[in-house]
């Protein structure tokens, strides 16, 4: 069953690094899942709970149907007020952040799980790294019973997908990110195995957006950046999500699927 299914669509577990990532990467089809009445939710890797973009989060993850915030709480890898006291997520060991993602994996119950690619989504920041290597060994490790037993029962989702841009669907984004220094790490259009259509979920997709209020003021931040242009150069970047898949649940766990993800 792809994401793009008009049919039926499956519940949805997104990972990101950040507060915004959800809404930036996978807004359109967050939002479109909600309002088929499939279950989304997401997890956040960094930022502390109790700081202003855990708020903002809150406020995006209402706009797009995708529940309360589930925040991992690890410090930004470069904001380290970001979560006093707690380490930064590259700098946590890997086993406590895998753990932690199979916990929610095992709460939510997702049929896919989204996350980010492994590049580090364009501009190879070290939290997106970090969180793309530790939702993957989630991903396999959350079906197995013997794995984080203290994590909840065993649940396997049916696949993953890593939100990602192919060298082709970059466009006018890439321009825009070079211009204020940032890198465009993007990947072969081969890479891409579901091309989604959200522009009929354009307007939640910007409001969550912009609900990240403290990154819609910045100058050099993607929310920052689209909240600046007109709309008809804002929405094709926005109208199109482009999304890897990375797995599937393995045949050992039951049936083999009779869909194809």
């Amino acid at each position: 069953m792809p994401l793009s299914s008009t049919a039926s669509r499956p519940s949805l577990l997104g990972v990101f690094g950040h507060p915004d990532d959800e809404s930036l990467l996978a807004g359109g089809v967050l939002a479109q899942h909600a309002a088929a009445g499939a279950a989304t939710a997401v997890v956040t890797a960094t930022w502390s709970p109790d700081r202003n973009r855990a708020d903002e989060l809150a406020d995006a993850l209402d706009i797009l149907g995708a529940g309360k915030p589930r925040m991992l709480g690890f410090a930004d890898a470069h904001i380290p007020d970001s979560a006093p006291g707690r380490p930064r997520l590259c700098d946590a060991p890997l086993e406590e952040v895998v753990g932690l993602i199979v916990e929610h994996i095992r709460a939510v119950r997702p049929q896919v799980v989204v996350t980010h690619d492994g590049y580090g989504q364009l501009t190879g920041h070290p939290d997106h790294l970090r969180t793309h290597q530790a939702a993957v060994l989630a991903f396999h490790a959350a079906g197995l019973e013997h794995l984080y037993p203290r994590a909840g029962a065993p649940w396997q989702p049916d696949a993953l997908y890593a939100a990602t841009h192919p060298d082709s669907g970059v466009g006018e984004l890439g321009v825009l990110l070079v211009r204020v220094g940032k890198k465009v790490l993007s990947v072969p259009d081969e890479h891409v195995t579901e091309t989604v259509d959200v522009s009929d979920c354009m307007g939640r997709k910007l409001a969550a957006i912009l609900a990240h209020r403290s990154e819609a003021a910045r100058e050099r931040s993607l929310p920052g950046i689209l909240s600046r242009l007109p709309a008809a150069k804002r929405e094709p970047i926005i109208a199109t999500e482009y999304f890897s898949l990375l797995g599937r649940r393995p045949a050992s766990y039951g049936a083999v699927l009779q869909q194809s993800w």
